[in-house]
């Protein structure tokens, strides 16, 4: 059984999540620069059997592209030719800040690190996977 990376891709930051052995739980893994989240999967993969990736597609309330739809369409391109044969899955990753943000209000996270914007990442990555997860889980 492989595990499940989910990310959250900025142009500056990619949050990583990553699922536990039996894919039922998503865990805030990390942040990277963007030019090195590819480099961060492979290394990954070396190490784990990686059986998908889950990335975080940006939509608007009615479902149209934002303007980071498109950049996260161009990793997601670059990212199948560079992680092949590994599945790559788009997971609707709209008001996972909003969700992330007040997840971490929540759960008594000081507000100096809640404005670490790389915490953000990885609870939203978090977030995105589980989303995904969740959604196998049902059989949707």
């Amino acid at each position: 059984m492989g595990r499940i990376l989910g990310l959250d891709y900025g142009s500056k930051r990619v949050g990583i999540a990553e699922t536990d052995d039996l894919k039922i739980i998503a865990s805030p893994l990390t942040t990277v620069h963007s030019k090195d989240v590819i480099k961060y999967i492979n290394e990954y993969a070396a190490k784990f059997d990686l059986e998908a990736v889950v990335v975080g597609m940006p939509k608007s309330l009615n479902s149209k592209d934002t303007d980071a739809t498109h950049l996260v369409q161009q990793f997601v391109n670059l990212l199948r030719k560079k992680i092949s044969p590994i599945q790559i899955i788009l997971e609707d990753e709209r008001f996972t800040s909003k969700i992330a943000s007040q997840t971490m209000i929540m759960g008594g996270v000081k507000k100096s690190k809640r404005r670490e914007k790389g915490n953000l990442d990885m609870v939203s990555a978090s977030i995105i996977l589980q989303s995904y997860l969740d959604r196998k889980a049902k059989g949707f």
